[in-house]
């Protein structure tokens, strides 16, 4: 396991955030987390990265290690959005000796309060802790004045929640969701083995590369289940942040008694994921919050829009999709994304459409109230609504899932949309954003 002594090896006279002058000593505690988990990486970097990696995109292009941890080298460009109470501003950027694209979180340490430091380290220690293909780390970590960088590589088609605004406001075909939950699950499969709860599973956390890599994000929410050196089986700690994550969190986790919740919250969250992408639009977002949390505990859950909502024990025959496996491009984008303009406002009452029975049995296994009746990670990427996924495996078949959306950077790689240059200054640029905000993603 790699040591805490510095948070990137290549530059040896970067300067780590933890010893910046705008953090007291007494700020930062040591923390040992390499001893308490059983270390199961290695198992992934070697195994099944050809099921993420396409064959014409290798890994090459999400690699960013060999960059160099020094400020005056890269060239921001646009704005991609914000993140952590909106104090990290996140920018595509180019690394002007190898002209390699990437993104580029910004956050102003000085703006901080010490419990927002404290959440930052235990980031930036979690990204050094783990290793898997889809799982978005940041593996380039440096300090500039009072700025904490943080690299990784750039999401060409954004995330979930912005390719769903801009794109597929009616909601994704079925092949999309199955190539894009599959990679997610097998993230969650990973954390879960690592004694993690990620806590945080929505759309705008689900991110996919130019070369059609998933990647699951917001290592800001993972909690560990590691106690004494053992996993335990459940936690009781509540996110931060949390009124954010209230639609995607399941109702054991919302309850906050003794009983707590474990891995299988994230299997709850996951089923309202697959509700956000078929549909367009965010389950219980038009409820306040203590009607939501009524409704999660009555057992009510979030049906797809062929099927009227009830309680889950109540849900009996499941509607065929007319085409029997997959709701398709041709109902859920022919007719609703290439016909419209793209808004930042999701559709409120996206049309209804028939889905597949896989699909339907996907969402009731997810939601189930109780959480052992739920599947695990592991078990769910056996599904059958996952067979699929391993039909698209070529360059043609992904960006055909993929139309109409385009990657970033891939029009004019030497586009000069700048907004400025790199400068010592505590606060990043703001103007020239050569982008809508309707291409938000977040990363933290």
């Amino acid at each position: 396991m790699p040591s805490h002594e510095a948070l990137h090896p290549h530059e040896e006279k970067s300067m780590s955030f933890l010893d910046c002058s705008c953090i007291s000593p007494t700020q930062v505690q040591p923390i040992s987390i390499e001893d308490q988990y059983e270390d199961v990486s290695h198992q992934y970097l070697s195994s099944d990265v050809s099921e993420c990696t396409f064959a014409w995109g290798g890994a090459g292009s999400d690699d960013i290690t060999a960059l160099s941890a020094n400020s005056a080298h890269y060239q921001l460009l646009s704005e991609l959005g914000k993140g952590f109470n909106n104090l990290s501003q996140v920018r595509m950027a180019r690394h002007t000796p190898s002209r390699q694209l990437v993104a580029v979180k910004n956050t102003n340490l000085d703006e901080c309060t010490e419990d927002e430091l404290l959440q930052l380290m235990n980031e930036v220690l979690l990204s050094r802790l783990f290793r898997h293909p889809n799982l978005l780390t940041s593996r380039l970590v440096f300090s500039s004045c009072c700025q904490l960088w943080v690299l990784t590589p750039l999401m060409g088609y954004g995330s979930a929640d912005s390719l769903l605004r801009t794109f597929f406001p009616d909601g994704m075909s079925e092949s999309l969701i199955a190539y894009l939950l599959h990679g997610v699950l097998k993230a969650l499969q990973y954390l879960h083995l690592m004694g993690y709860v990620h806590r945080g599973v929505k759309a705008s956390h689900i991110l996919l590369s130019g070369e059609g890599r998933v990647y699951l994000s917001g290592l800001h929410s993972v909690y560990s289940m590691m106690r004494d050196g053992k996993k335990v089986r459940t936690v009781y700690d509540m996110p931060h942040h949390s009124p954010a994550l209230l639609p995607w969190l399941s109702p054991e986790l919302l309850r906050q008694d003794l009983h707590g919740y474990g891995v299988k919250s994230d299997i709850y969250s996951l089923g309202i994921v697959v509700c956000e992408l078929v549909s367009g639009r965010v389950p219980f977002q038009d409820m306040p919050p203590t009607q939501m949390l009524l409704q999660k505990l009555r057992g009510s859950h979030c049906c797809l829009l062929d099927v009227a909502p009830s309680p889950i024990g109540e849900l009996r025959g499941l509607k065929v999709s007319r085409s029997g496996v997959d709701s398709g491009i041709g109902e859920s984008v022919a007719t609703g994304s290439l016909t419209r303009t793209a808004t930042a406002e999701r559709p409120q009452s996206p049309a209804p459409k028939n889905h597949s029975v896989t699909l339907h049995n996907l969402v009731q296994l997810c939601l189930q109230q109780q959480p052992d009746c739920r599947p695990s990670a592991s078990t769910l990427l056996t599904h059958a609504f996952f067979k699929q996924v391993k039909r698209h495996h070529t360059r043609d078949s992904f960006l055909s899932l993929m139309y109409p959306a385009v990657p970033l950077g891939v029009s004019s790689p030497d586009d000069p949309h700048v907004s400025c240059s790199p400068t010592p200054s505590c606060h990043p640029p703001t103007s020239a954003i050569a982008h809508s905000t309707e291409e938000v993603w977040d990363f933290s």
